[in-house]
């Protein structure tokens, strides 16, 4: 299994325009193989630095399927209006990917 999770420090205010964002995107992440699931999860607030942390999460049954997903047709289309949402957030989004070592 993989895990692969963007963080995104989304500026105070803008909380609800970027889960508005994620909520209303046209996600054809069910149509791959290998999908699992996807959450989108919402941290801690660093008032001192005046943001939000997000993460998007996806977890698929391996590393092989999600890279196949980042090479996809699907992938652009999902992610071709990423740009006009930059404004929402601080930085670029940080990449983590995880191979599970143990489940539950």
């Amino acid at each position: 299994m993989y895990i692969a999770m963007n963080r995104f420090k989304v500026q105070n205010g803008s909380e609800q325009a970027f889960e508005d964002v994620w909520k209303n995107r046209d996600s054809s992440l069910a149509e791959m193989k290998g999908f699992k699931e996807f959450h989108l999860l919402r941290g801690p607030a660093n008032e001192a630095e005046a943001y939000t942390l997000y993460a998007s999460h996806t977890v698929w049954d391996s590393y092989e399927d999600f890279i196949a997903w980042t090479k996809s047709e699907n992938f652009r289309a999902a992610h071709k209006n990423a740009g006009q949402n930059k404004v929402l957030y601080i930085g670029h989004p940080q990449f983590e990917g995880f191979s599970v070592v143990e489940g539950a």
